[in-house]
């Protein structure tokens, strides 16, 4: 052992369990292998498939092993370094200055088995920095934390003199808020995940709901039930609805049970910490130094109860990857301020002047589907459904369109710009002047004819789905704006 291993401290392994729980991700990552295994099966060529499947899981296995073989971490007096890699080794040493906080998450098979996954969150904006440790003791990841609370240096917050178990929660949620923000987070993904396996392989196996030939071949074999179906079409088409909604509401409110049970949002020395999840436990650190912006996100029916959900875009990355967090699911317009205050942020002011942008919002898109409407009309004599389609489709899109334009502005509230965009996905980003890293002034040809553009604002951490933007401005106003922002940074 050289003297640089021993100034960090003895190496310690992953738990040996990470080969049991680290095999479900390493077959989901070969998932498109074992699809092709079971085409093979489908198809009759078993041996084939059998030897492929075996090889296969052979291989995962043995990386898994190679894998924990080669990993090492140790733990010293001011870092914490992290040895891996089968054939290129990486070293990495993360100061103990430089790590915010530490986060612990676990899934199902690791809460069984009383393990734990740690990522420790440093200054990095693009995860590269940032070390993982996929599995050990809850114990020792723990331990962990605490140790790196205590170590960091003295320009870090100074520790509360209040235990944070004995703090009361920034937000919490019980049981029948988590079932009501179920309610609000209706879902059909179930059929669109059914549709896209139908599509697949449907053919294959036999199997395909959304074709007109396997439901005339299914009815053809029980004429009681055609007979039926054919008498009561009215009764059949409204049960047929309400399945539709009575399965996306049970949708939205698994899914949000499992993402969300026991959610609690706890203010901390360096900000906030996050704990929620059914299946997959995840205990997260969000600095207050790290974030970069907040959205509150609502709708119609949510809005006209009095509830929205708060979420934070920050430089750390959540459990998938993402730089948005959730610091509220379901919350009223006071526990919002109450999260906002904890951040160090000010509430919304319940009057703001907005200004609106131009109507040429709605125009733009009338135009390109202009197209799209005169190809309907030419098929309505032909193929009448299609082309009536065509047509009711786009209209409906601008009259969307109409009711986001009147809800889409921009507003200037001291240090920070406000923007609100949407009808049906309502939504309003607070955005600190001194967070706005870029402002690009974006045009389409279209929207050239009608003399506008869009702002759109470069924000750390924000992702590549993420846009956050002022559409439709008269082009001198974007200008103007562009130039008061760009003055008014830090």
């Amino acid at each position: 052992m050289s003297a640089d291993d021993r100034a960090v401290g003895e190496p310690e392994r992953l738990h040996p369990l990470f080969l049991l729980t680290g095999l479900g991700g390493a077959i989901r990552g070969m998932a498109g292998g074992y699809a092709f295994i079971a085409y093979l099966a489908i198809r009759g060529q078993l041996e084939t498939a059998l030897f492929g499947a075996v090889a296969l899981f052979v291989l995962l296995a043995l990386g898994l092993v190679l894998y924990w073989r080669r990993f090492e971490y140790r733990v010293g007096e001011s870092e914490i370094r992290i040895d891996s890699g089968i054939f290129s080794r990486t070293h990495r040493s993360i100061p103990f200055d430089r790590v915010q906080d530490v986060d612990i998450s676990q899934g199902p098979v690791a809460r069984l088995l009383g393990l734990a996954k740690v990522k420790f969150e440093t200054g990095g904006s693009g995860g590269r920095d940032e070390g993982v440790l996929q599995a050990i003791t809850l114990e020792r990841a723990q331990q962990l934390r605490e140790l790196v609370r205590s170590r960091r240096s003295s320009t870090a917050a100074a520790a509360s003199q209040v235990e944070e178990a004995d703090r009361p929660p920034v937000f919490a949620m019980d049981l029948p808020r988590l079932l009501l923000a179920g309610v609000f987070n209706f879902s059909l993904a179930v059929f669109a995940g059914l549709f896209g396996l139908t599509q697949t392989v449907g053919d294959v196996i036999g199997f395909d709901p959304f074709s007109r030939r396997f439901w005339d071949r299914v009815l053809s074999e029980s004429a009681p039930i055609q007979a039926f179906i054919l008498a009561n079409r009215l009764i059949m088409a409204i049960a047929g609805v309400v399945s539709l909604v009575l399965i996306g509401l049970a949708a939205g409110i698994v899914r949000t049970v499992l993402r969300d049970y026991g959610f609690r949002l706890d203010r901390t020395d360096a900000g906030l910490r996050r704990r929620r999840g059914l299946l997959n436990r995840t205990d997260v650190s969000l600095p207050v130094a790290r974030a970069q912006a907040a959205i509150v996100a609502t709708g119609p029916v949510r809005e006209r109860f009095g509830w929205s959900e708060l979420k934070l875009q920050s430089l750390a990355r959540d459990e998938g990857g993402s730089g948005d967090h959730v610091l509220a699911p379901l919350a009223s317009a006071g526990e919002t301020a109450s999260v906002l205050e904890a951040l160090g942020w000010r509430p919304l002011p319940e009057a703001i002047a907005w200004r609106r942008v131009s109507s040429a919002y709605v125009l733009i898109l009338a135009v390109a589907l202009v197209p799209i409407m005169l190809a309907g009309a030419a098929e309505l004599a032909f193929v009448p459904i299609a082309g009536g389609l065509s047509i009711l489709l786009p209209l409906g899109a601008i009259a969307v369109r109409w009711l986001a334009w009147r809800r889409t502005g921009y507003a200037l509230d001291g240090d920070r710009l406000l923007i609100r965009t949407g009808w049906w996905r309502r939504r309003t980003l607070i955005l600190p002047l001194r967070r706005i890293q870029s402002v690009d002034l974006a045009q389409s040809f279209i929207a050239r004819w009608f003399g506008t553009a869009s702002l759109v604002f470069g924000i750390a951490g924000a992702g590549a789905v993420q846009v956050n933007a002022i559409p439709a401005l008269p082009e001198k106003t974007a200008r103007a704006l562009r130039r008061e922002l760009l003055s008014s940074g830090p």
